[in-house]
């Protein structure tokens, strides 16, 4: 006999399912570093790198965005310990696993996170840096006051959709047996043996709504304070 839905159970299973939100918030903090670090590798390659490196990036980015979360999560959980061991000798099996999930959205996210700083830059009209430097500034003084500031404001509302598609796919992590707020939930429904699954995964989507939630609002409040005052910058 099918036991009936039990609404109940969506709230007493929350407490369980958030204290798995420190792992949430350790991979993504890590992923966005490390990540945002490559994408700016990438977008300055792109954008002022030799031919040779352009067509490296280019291909590295066309790869990662042609890879499955799912098929990165595995290549870097199971593939690159053997890389690693039969090319360079180096045993990395005892890491903890936290690292490989690191690993394997910093490369997902380096791929868009590349396009969205590419695309903010360009964005940025080329005489807001003339005008810049007529009235004294140095490149690096014009990128620094002038472009910069115009990149992030126009890079900010992609970023938070891509950090928004970063912490879901991070839900993948429970795959390789990282406990984080979808593995809590996915040893919630092991312990009921298959029961009050349903149950589970509305508390886990309305989490994840909420978390979605907090993240548009962060963005967007960062959006409206870069934004604010700022004109653009004409040349004479």
């Amino acid at each position: 006999m099918n036991r009936p839905f039990d609404i109940t159970y969506i709230w007493k299973s929350v407490p369980e399912i958030l204290s798995g939100l420190g792992v949430t918030l350790q991979f993504l903090i890590g992923t966005i570093v490390i990540g945002g670090i490559l994408g700016f590798l990438a977008t300055w390659a792109r954008l002022s790198g030799p031919k040779w490196l352009r067509a490296i990036v280019h291909s590295y980015i066309w790869i990662i965005r042609c890879t499955p979360s799912i098929v990165m999560m595995f290549l870097v959980f199971y593939g690159l310990p053997e890389l690693l061991l039969g090319v360079f000798d180096i045993d990395i099996n005892s890491w903890n696993r936290l690292y490989f999930v690191i690993i394997a959205l910093s490369l997902l996210f380096s791929a868009p996170c590349s396009e969205i700083m590419r695309s903010a830059y360009l964005a940025v009209a080329k005489v807001q840096r003339e005008a810049a430097l007529s009235i004294g500034l140095t490149e690096a003084q014009a990128f620094r006051r002038i472009v910069l500031p115009q990149a992030l404001v126009s890079a900010l509302p992609n970023l938070g959709n891509s950090f928004i598609l970063l912490m879901k796919e991070g839900a993948l992590a429970y795959t390789i047996g990282i406990v984080d707020i979808m593995g809590k939930g996915q040893l919630i429904i092991a312990r009921n043996f298959g029961g009050y699954s349903i149950e589970t995964y509305i508390a886990l989507a309305a989490i994840y709504w909420l978390l979605t939630l907090a993240i548009e609002k962060a963005f967007k409040l960062a959006e409206d304070k870069l934004s604010a005052g700022k004109q653009p910058l004409r040349a004479a």
